[in-house]
């Protein structure tokens, strides 16, 4: 029989392991008896998960030799694998390491309905660079700081976080790799690395439980399970599985039953902003402009294959009315670049795939690789403003969508990567005669929607939520430049001109 049942150690404990010392176990008779029925339950549950409104990440971390490959193999063997992606989440590749750190895991979150198992996960490199002194204690509470931004947003954004810490003690440690070492059959098991970690269990230890404390919150608690006995282990983990699954699905079904209408937020154009100040009436003659754009032209180029040449990268952001010119002074950059460098990526209203994922997946994938550009054709930004306006969110979702922002372009910015923010600003009158334009030439007429129409109708609104949105999100790290574009030329000119300076500062030119 069990000497305890199968539980895990709350977080808040002022001795965070200690339950690790208490040689909990089951025996066979008993775990035989368990396991049917939790698997059985188990299976249900993934069948309610698959057509409910979230996913689910497991995070399998904890202890060398704690048996964190067997449990990944048994909730593959207890559960309908169909269902679930496992990603073994060790060095980063070439390709990973040209972005930012989270890139590698937004890249292979599951939609909804499904589950990823994270073997290794954003814990793992703070850990080891932090015991290993490869950073300082500062920038080990930064990471800490930054994961518990990026999982309260996942659990905003519907993802049901299962963080598992799977612990024995140094003296189990020990006997585990020996063990190991000395069957032929598992031998290939034991490496120099474990051994090397094994010498630092101490340190470790505390480095973990600083880590654990700190990002152990009510919407991704941390379950700290011992495992010295492997009985125990899978039955306590399957268990903890399974109660957060069946609580998660009972939440959902009781929010699906009392979904609130979505109302759009229509705020009113302010008499004065940080748009109406603009001058609208810059222009700049043919000529100037041709001469103006052979010039820049020249020199962003130039600037781009320096660009490639020193590894950098580089994200211009084009937001604004429509007709605002957004399309044109994306072409003025593009016919100055090479080709293979870079990539526009238009955003239209999300697809499936998109939306069954939280809302920043989208943007994550596509950032660039070192050296390349990427030119986001309207952006993140819809969240606070057509999904604000029109009433595709939630008010709490573009409320707390701000900061979400703002953290992704710290994250980007921080890692190295350029980042260039346009809005393009039009007034009603030029609009209209833009639109008449487009409706009166053959070949305009395919920019021109009924759902312009109907926006250009809510444009005080659409002004009013720009301009908090320019306020709460222009930040030293990724500013808005605000393009006067009643005059295309001149709006060209600024574009262009704006991000020559910006590379010639991100180069040190």
């Amino acid at each position: 029989m069990s000497k305890h049942s199968a539980s895990e150690k709350p977080v808040d404990s002022p001795a965070l392991f200690e339950s690790a010392e208490l040689g909990n176990s089951i025996d066979k008779k008993s775990f035989n008896q368990q396991a049917p029925e939790i698997r059985s339950k188990l299976l249900n549950a993934q069948k309610q998960l698959a057509g409910s409104d979230f996913s689910v990440v497991i995070i399998v971390s904890g202890v060398e030799g704690a048996g964190k490959p067997e449990t990944v193999n048994l909730l593959l063997e207890w559960m309908d694998a169909r269902g679930i992606e496992t990603h073994a989440m060790w060095n980063p590749s070439d390709e990973e390491l040209e972005r930012p750190a989270a890139w590698r895991f937004w890249r292979v979150l599951p939609p909804k309905g499904r589950i990823g198992i994270f073997f290794g996960s954003w814990y793992t490199a703070p850990i080891i660079n932090r015991v290993f002194e490869r950073t300082s204690d500062a920038a080990f509470e930064q990471s800490l700081g930054d994961i518990v931004e990026l999982e309260r947003m996942l659990a905003k954004e519907n993802v049901l976080l299962v963080k598992l810490w799977l612990h024995v003690s140094k003296k189990f440690q020990k006997h585990r790799l020996k063990e190991l070492e000395s069957d032929e059959k598992t031998r290939w098991r034991v490496n120099k690395m474990d051994w090397k970690f094994f010498k630092k269990y101490d340190t470790f230890r505390a480095i973990s439980e600083q880590a654990l404390l700190k990002t152990s919150m009510p919407e991704a608690p941390w379950h700290i399970i011992e495992s010295c006995d492997e009985r125990y282990r899978y039955l306590t983990v399957t268990q903890t599985l399974l109660t957060a699954l069946e609580n998660r699905i009972a939440l959902s079904r009781n929010r699906s039953q009392e979904a609130a209408v979505r109302k759009p937020d229509l705020p009113k154009r302010p008499e004065i902003s940080i748009l109406s100040r603009l001058d609208m009436d810059l222009k700049l003659t043919k000529s100037e402009y041709e001469e103006k754009l052979l010039k820049y032209s020249g020199k962003f180029n130039l600037l781009t294959r320096q660009l490639y040449e020193k590894r950098r990268s580089l994200i211009t952001v084009f937001e604004g009315a429509d007709a605002a010119g957004k399309g044109g002074a994306i072409r003025r950059l593009t016919a100055a670049m090479d080709a293979r460098i870079y990539q526009v990526i238009s955003i239209a209203a999300p697809t499936d795939e998109e939306r069954a994922r939280p809302y920043l997946w989208r943007f994550w994938r596509h950032l660039p690789r070192l050296g390349r550009v990427t030119i986001y054709d309207r952006s993140w930004y819809g969240r606070v403003l057509v999904e604000r306006i029109e009433g595709f969110c939630k008010t709490e979702d573009w409320q707390r969508a701000y900061a979400e922002i703002n953290f992704f372009e710290e994250q980007i910015a921080k890692f190295g990567i350029s980042i260039m923010k346009f809005w393009l600003a039009v007034t009603p009158g030029e609009q209209l005669r833009r639109f008449k334009d487009r409706q009166t030439t053959p070949y305009k007429q395919y920019k021109l929607t009924e759902e312009d129409w109907r926006n250009r109708a809510k444009s005080g609104a659409y002004e009013a939520a720009a301009c908090e949105m320019i306020e709460k999100t222009s930040t030293p790290l990724a500013p808005w430049v605000l393009v006067e574009s009643n005059d295309k030329y001149w709006a060209r000119i600024k574009v262009i001109k704006a991000v020559c300076a910006q590379l010639e500062q991100a180069l040190d030119y």
